[in-house]
């Protein structure tokens, strides 16, 4: 992605370890805060992930990003939001992305969206998208889990399940002690679980901003240990909130983002 790939990498010599996964906030503060306390009342974490896509197509960018700053002995991760953000998306010559027509209006008012979330968030925001990495490895006993927003080669779409066989074929192949591989990955706003023999894929939906005709927000936990256990909790929060905050502060494409807060699927009907 870009000019270069940013992933960190873990080696876990334990038996066991729990993420909470939260992904596609897309500045829901509501949503996000609720989110958090699921976390902090389940007890039993050790890692918080966040996996991108923080802060552009909702209300709130500015108090998300002080929600998120606050919050310690987290793994944060790059989306494709926050690099149409670093690349001033908005300034290009006929701005597209993921393959919208760059002259459909909902395409014209999704780049303006992006201009007005960078212009709340600033260059304290800035700042805290250029020290996101792009994906996060790690090896818990002879399990490798990555965590990404899409996936490490690109932010925009996941992998489907051929790719990921080679992805496993590779990492195999560079450490043969693995015997089991997971990845992790939002960006789709889907739940997602599909296995292909040692190899598991998960995606929980979105935190933020659901596409499954579900408008509960979704946090997923994984725990590793002599197996792999995935849990996705979707939870009520007061969606009129967030949809207010957006009648109120009317970020470009606010009213197609209330029908998506209210019917958790993409509305341009409007």
């Amino acid at each position: 992605v870009g000019n270069c790939i940013l992933i960190s990498v873990n080696y876990i010599p334990m038996s066991i370890k729990t993420f909470a996964i939260l992904t596609d906030i897309h500045s829901n503060l509501e949503s996000l805060e609720t989110a958090l306390s699921i976390v902090e009342n389940r007890g039993g974490v050790d890692q918080l992930m966040l996996m991108g896509d923080y802060f552009s197509l909702g209300p709130a960018p500015v108090e998300t990003l002080d929600t998120i700053l606050q919050l310690d002995d987290i793994i944060k991760l790059r989306g494709n939001h926050e690099r149409y953000i670093e690349d001033r998306l908005w300034e290009q010559e006929n701005p597209t992305l993921e393959g919208m027509d760059p002259n459909d209006p909902v395409t014209k008012e999704i780049v303006l969206n992006e201009k007005w979330t960078a212009e709340q968030i600033g260059k304290r925001g800035l700042d805290f998208i250029k020290s996101l990495d792009i994906s996060h490895k790690e090896i818990i006993g002879s399990t490798l889990i990555e965590f990404t927003h899409a996936w490490f080669e690109r932010d925009d779409e996941p992998p489907v399940m051929d790719e990921l066989k080679e992805w496993r074929k590779k990492e195999q192949e560079a450490n043969p002690m693995l015997d089991r591989f997971v990845l992790i990955h939002g960006h789709s706003h889907l739940p997602r679980e599909e296995t292909d023999g040692n190899l598991t894929v998960f995606c929980q939906g979105a935190t933020g901003l659901p596409f499954d005709k579900d408008s509960r927000g979704a946090v997923g936990f994984l725990t590793v240990n002599d197996g792999v256990h995935w849990d996705v909790v979707r939870y009520n929060y007061d969606k009129d909130v967030t949809i207010n905050m957006l009648e109120n502060r009317k970020p470009p494409f606010y009213a197609n983002l209330q029908n998506t807060i209210s019917y958790a699927e993409i509305r341009n009907d409007i």
